[in-house]
């Protein structure tokens, strides 16, 4: 019945072939279709970039994506497993823009966007095929021939419903105010994008002195020539062009202090350290309020001050402000409205000046003479401009301090530019007005690890601000907000029929290039509309993905409507302030409900040195060639069973998976390369029969392996149904470790002369209940070796095509588990003090004794066979749980003598390639007082078959002669296969 197992087999090899056999028969696709009217288990599979080459980090995500759907399918579900690409943003652009020379924003716009985004398009995919590649050799199923991608008409279609009913619900608005934007990047970022790229960096940081035009009381020296400076600290020197004013805290106490001729004002608690290593004398303290209204004189007044605006009488003056602080710098803040959340707020409230003297690519506009054309953070050199500020403030007398200031400090997350705040216009998605819903349904995910989510997850949605969501790019989703020139009204679509009927143009592509082209006239006032040049957020494509990949709602609706929400998601840990925040967003903005129910979150996958992956350093082993030495279930499993599964971080190690790969998987392939062996030697076939009678032996080992079974079903279960996929994974080995080192070696015997038939059947049906409950059971997480294992001993299609096994709580026997371990604890400890008294186990000993045990018949029998003792005495007045009798007879000695030449005739068996079944013939010269003794005779005889007995001498034609010392003792072995 059974295919011949090579017990050398590469599973490697063994995987190929199991990857072709899926192909040719579609089991995915059978996996899927055959569980038609079944209940729908909802999966959302979270699109990759192709810009890329796929590694660690991917391949953890997409075992976590293949296990869990397959699990859930063998569970009774239809799992639809959708393959889907992230096209758009700001990664292609950056290829786009090093691929066509393109240095700033303004080179894309003269080249025109329309052949940039085509390049875009054009070359977002070009890594597919490597993408196939890996995740097809790592088992994982997906329907890649239908996959959904975020630049494809369709999708778009469904962005721009998204945007409509948030529109409709009063959630979208266009609002001024302070962003983080990237400068090389020309483009605001959002909140979450921004918490991505803070890096600790050192910058320079500047105490400037702003003269005041009048002194806060007259000073007690009476020096009418002495200035008075007020001190302000900034580690933004490049935005004091841009200063309108200074803020204080009204009941903070400040110091005035004199230094030679002149004095400077600031927080008396930050005296000492402001005037550190200068001589200086306070001559004056008083409240905060009492400074407010005072003028200054700012450091770039000639540029701006202008008398004929209306707001100037406002500027350069003293404010109160509750931002100030006493815990750095000086106690005095310099504001600048244009650069600064607290200072527009401010600006605001104040009415004050707003200087802006900076444009979008972090150009110094010509309005600052001394600083034209100089970038303010440059990735190449973020510090040169503030060194230039204060050289100037150095020239002007002006700069009281300088020194490094280290900090942390955000960079754009995909071309590690350094950020700057920035007032510029967005629009934004009010979250502030769904938040407190989006708190109420995030209580009903389950988060693993659990703590994700109140933690990482939770916090983040607490601090939730509204989300900006406008982007000056090009290669993205659109908004779709097209507004009159002349009367500024605004028409939000949300269908591309909708914009093809007012505009009556046949539209074929949704990208910018395209629908910007298209212009109709004003309904209110007949001037012209156009849509407003702003792209996208790319995390509005991810967050709409649960609609847009159906193209919902013009298409599956019902589909739709039955897959919503996802029961599981899966993503890394950075995810939580991304594609799952979004996700959770809109799904509760549009529908009042979370996107998703379930879902696992991985850590980071580092080099084995705990630095991060680099191709540059050549850290970390080629993820094809780990596959190639020791499979993609090893992989798995590697992956599966580690930390990683639960938010944390994983050094990756080849040691470690080389371990999983020889105790696991060659262990579990040696124990079914056993069974079929002997099953096809005896003919062995299971029968409906014996089937029918599964867990009906009367052997204690039987009982044993079958209860531990059933529990490690019930343990895998209900891990799953929780999705704790670390625990879930690591029963396995264990249990592995049982079945190979303890049952088969226990059982072995029974497979090859057991005198008992009906006990030899049993063996080998539980064996194979084992074995195939096993495969099922490992199918969702190692699906090559369960696939092999469950077809041969089945003969059926596929394991994937199964049932998942539901444990049978009447097999398991908990007082039996517990009996077996602690017996083979016993056997342990007495196996160690063999050991320490330096006695081999094939040596039988007279016996040993334990200390109060009650243990049934036939686990003593497995533990004097263990132990190799005569006999084992129950005693309840010994102190040590266990006691040896080392004493070894002369018949003793015979005996371990008889097992010493049994394992060398074993061994040289073996060397020479018989098999498991062949009779022997065997000569032999030596150790005559063994082979006199008729008893020890039989015994090897009948352990090594050797069917015509032993004989003194050489056999001529023997196919392999043999010498070993044996207890300091020579002998000759000739054998010869019968």
């Amino acid at each position: 019945m059974f295919k011949k197992v090579d017990v050398r087999q590469s599973l490697p090899k063994m995987e190929e072939e199991i990857l072709k056999y899926w192909e040719e028969n579609k089991t995915f696709e059978k996996s899927v279709s055959n569980r038609a009217g079944a209940p729908v288990y909802s999966f959302y599979d979270g699109p990759p970039f192709a810009t890329g080459l796929p590694h660690y980090g991917h391949i953890v995500g997409q075992a976590l994506k293949d296990a869990v759907p397959r699990y859930w399918t063998m569970r009774g579900f239809q799992v639809e497993r959708k393959w889907g690409w992230d096209c758009h943003g700001l990664p292609i652009e950056n290829i786009a823009e090093k691929a066509l020379g393109v240095k700033r924003k303004k080179d894309i716009e003269e080249m025109g966007v329309e052949k940039f985004n085509e390049f875009c398009r054009s070359t977002v995919l070009q890594y597919t095929e490597e993408w196939k590649k890996v995740t097809m050799r790592l088992g994982r199923w997906a329907d890649r021939d239908h996959a959904y991608k975020t630049m494809d008409k369709d999708y778009m279609e469904s962005v721009w419903w998204v945007f409509k009913q948030l529109w409709d619900k009063g959630l979208i608005y266009e609002g001024y105010r302070i962003m983080h934007i990237c400068t090389r990047c020309e483009t605001t970022l959002s909140q979450s994008e921004v918490s991505e790229g803070y890096k600790d960096v050192k910058d320079l940081s500047a105490t400037v002195k702003f003269e005041l035009i009048t002194s806060p009381q007259s000073s007690p020296s009476k020096e009418e020539e002495a200035k008075t400076f007020i001190l302000a600290w900034t580690t933004t020197p490049w935005t004091l062009p841009g200063n309108v004013a200074l803020a204080v805290g009204k009941d903070i106490e400040y110091a005035r202090v004199k230094i030679e001729n002149e004095f400077f004002i600031c927080a008396k608690n930050l005296a000492e350290r402001v005037f550190a290593g200068k001589e200086y004398k306070i001559d004056a303290t008083f409240l905060g309020k009492d400074l407010i209204g005072k003028k200054y004189l700012p450091p770039f007044d000639s540029y701006y001050k202008n008398e004929d605006l209306e707001n100037y009488k406002n500027g350069w003056k003293v404010y109160g402000a509750e931002f100030v602080t006493t815990e750095e710098g000086t106690g005095v803040v310099h504001i600048a409205p244009a650069f600064g959340e607290d200072d527009m707020n401010l600006g605001k409230a104040e009415k004050l000046p707003f200087i802006q003297h900076v444009g979008m690519d972090g150009i110094i506009k010509s309005d600052v003479k001394e600083l034209t054309g100089l970038s303010v953070k440059s990735k190449e050199n973020p510090q040169a401009t503030d060194i230039e500020v204060i050289k100037y403030l150095a020239e002007k007398g002006l700069l009281f301090a300088k020194e490094k200031y280290e900090h942390s400090y955000p960079h754009c997350w995909r071309c590690d530019t350094p950020l700057i705040n920035y007032a510029t216009s967005s629009w934004f998605v009010k979250v502030t007005d769904v938040k407190e819903k989006a708190l109420e349904t995030a209580d009903a995910i389950n988060w693993s690890p659990e703590h994700v989510k109140a933690g990482r997850f939770g916090k983040w949605l607490e601090g939730a601000r509204d989300w900006s969501i406008s982007r000056q790019r090009f290669w993205a989703s659109v908004i779709p907000v097209w507004k009159c020139e002349q009367c500024a009204v605004t028409k939000v679509f949300g269908s591309v029929k909708e914009l093809e009927e007012i505009s009556g143009e046949k539209i074929t592509d949704l990208h910018k290039h395209s629908v910007d082209k298209i212009i109709f006239p004003c309904e209110k006032c007949n001037g012209l509309m156009k849509r407003i040049p702003d792209v996208l957020d790319t995390w509005f494509d991810s967050g709409s993905m649960p609609y847009a990949q159906m193209h919902y709602p013009f298409e599956n609706k019902e589909k739709f409507e039955r897959s919503f929400p996802a029961q599981f998601i899966a993503e890394g840990i950075d995810q939580t302030r991304a594609w799952f925040y979004y996700l959770h967003v809109l799904g509760t903005a549009l529908t009042g409900k979370s996107a998703f129910q379930n879902v696992i979150v991985n850590g980071i996958v580092q080099a084995e040195d705990g630095k991060k992956m680099s191709k540059r350093l050549n850290n970390y082993p080629d993820p094809m060639l780990m596959f190639e030495k020791y499979g993609a279930d090893a992989m798995r499993l590697y992956l599966l069973s580690s930390p990683i599964v639960s938010a944390e971080n994983l050094n990756f190690s080849e040691k470690d998976m080389s371990e999983i790969s020889r105790n696991v998987f060659r262990m579990l392939w040696n124990s079914y390369s056993f069974f079929v062996m002997y099953a096809e030697i005896d003919e062995w076939s299971p029968s409906i029969e014996a089937s029918a009678h599964r867990g009906q032996s009367e052997n204690i080992l039987d009982k044993w392996v079958l209860s531990e079974l059933q529990l490690l079903i019930k343990e895998v279960n209900g891990y799953m149904e929780s999705y704790d996929m670390m625990r879930a994974t690591r029963a396995f080995a264990s249990f592995i470790d049982n079945l190979s080192n303890w049952y088969i070696r226990r059982s072995r015997k029974r497979f090859w002369k057991s005198e008992d038939d009906s006990d030899k059947a049993n063996a080998y049906q539980t064996l194979h209940t084992v074995l195939v409950t096993l495969a099922k059971l490992m199918a969702p997480f190692t699906p090559f070796i369960a696939e092999e294992i469950y077809r041969n001993l089945t003969g059926e299609e596929s394991v994937h095509l199964t049932e998942y096994p539901v444990a049978d709580e009447g097999l398991i026997d908990e007082k039996l588990n517990e009996e077996m371990r602690s017996t083979r604890n016993i056997i342990t400890e007495g196996l160690q003090l063999r050991a320490k008294e330096k006695i081999k186990v094939r040596q039988p000993l007279v016996g040993v004794s334990i200390r109060n045990q009650k243990i049934n018949k036939e686990l003593l029998e497995i533990m004097k066979d263990e132990l190799n003792v005569k006999h084992i005495d129950l005693q309840n007045d010994q102190e040590t749980m266990i006691i040896l009798d080392t004493i070894i007879t002369p018949e003793l000695k015979l005996e371990g003598q008889a097992r010493e030449i049994i394992r060398f005739v074993q061994e040289t068996r073996k060397e020479v390639g018989f098999e498991v079944d062949d009779r022997i013939e065997v000569g032999y010269q030596g150790f005559e007082g063994v082979f006199e003794n008729p008893e020890l005779l039989h015994l090897i005889a009948k352990e090594v078959l050797a069917e015509k007995g032993l004989h003194w001498g050489e056999i001529i034609d023997a196919d392999i002669r043999k010498e070993a010392i044996i207890d300091d003792m020579k002998i000759s072995l000739w054998i010869k296969r019968v």
